[in-house]
């Protein structure tokens, strides 16, 4: 089932986080983001748009928020225990991480599935050395119980995750209507914009075009997680909100993301 249209543009996309320009009022909006689990209307209003021309991937969230959060500063800090956007990219035994808050701090892992990782394969490069100290192994989201505390619940098992990968020229920026991490009022929500070059993505490209034909589809999440208080009481596990729903509490299942279509 095809989830998104990603409608192709002939113009360069200046990244500021303004998403009042007239390239995205002319884009496809998605329907309101969904509880991941549920597919229940998602907290807050989410929704997401996808462009491409023959240089770029264009992603724009716009997300409802009334009390606009963010304190992480720091480059791949775990910026989901927070408030943030994000953007999963599949690469059949590879895929690609990244989270945003409203201050635009990133957070990037490349993960490989560890059995597709072999000697000798695309992935045996210094880039994915596995004895660097920033590459571990990761078996998905709250999967550490009973017969699943060491490889998770998914089918393929384990993954190499990459924390001190870094996507190549990308761009991102964020744009808030509101103030940042004043609760005395009442904010409107934030926009985040991300450009990132076709020629970034040839490992996750997994054979399919560069930049995609019309009609090629690509996997992709679009989430968002968020830090809700509750009479001083933080609720866990954080509202998850996603285009496409789950149905677990899991985000590292590729096989469930969108179903995104590259249309001329």
């Amino acid at each position: 089932m095809l989830n998104y249209t990603a409608n192709k543009i002939t113009d360069l996309i200046t990244i500021d986080g303004d998403l009042t320009k007239p390239v995205w009022q002319n884009a496809v909006w998605s329907h309101r983001f969904v509880d991941m689990v549920t597919g229940d209307p998602g907290l807050y209003d989410t929704k997401a748009a996808i462009l491409w021309n023959d240089t770029h991937l264009y992603v724009g969230f716009r997300a409802e928020e009334p009390f606009i959060e963010a304190h992480l500063t720091e480059r791949d800090s775990i910026i989901f225990l927070e408030n943030d956007l994000e953007l999963f990219i599949d690469g059949g035994d590879c895929y690609y991480e990244l989270e945003v808050n409203a201050r635009n701090t990133l957070y990037e892992v490349f993960f490989i599935w560890k059995d597709a990782y072999q000697r000798g394969s695309r992935f045996d490069v210094p880039q994915f050395d596995v004895h660097q100290p920033q590459a571990l192994t990761f078996g998905g989201d709250l999967d550490r119980s009973g017969p699943s505390f060491w490889y998770g619940t998914h089918p393929r098992g384990l993954r190499w995750a990459f924390l001190n990968y870094d996507m190549p020229a990308l761009e991102t920026a964020v744009h808030i209507d509101g103030t940042l991490n004043d609760n005395t009022d009442i904010d409107t929500g934030w926009t985040l914009e991300i450009a990132i070059p076709w020629n970034s993505l040839a490992l996750l490209a997994n054979g399919r075009n560069l930049p995609p034909k019309a009609g090629d589809e690509w996997r992709m999440l679009l989430g968002r997680f968020q830090k809700l208080m509750v009479s001083g009481t933080e609720v866990q596990p954080h509202p998850a909100m996603v285009m496409t729903p789950h149905g677990v509490y899991d985000t590292h299942q590729p096989e469930k993301w969108s179903r995104v279509r590259f249309d001329e």
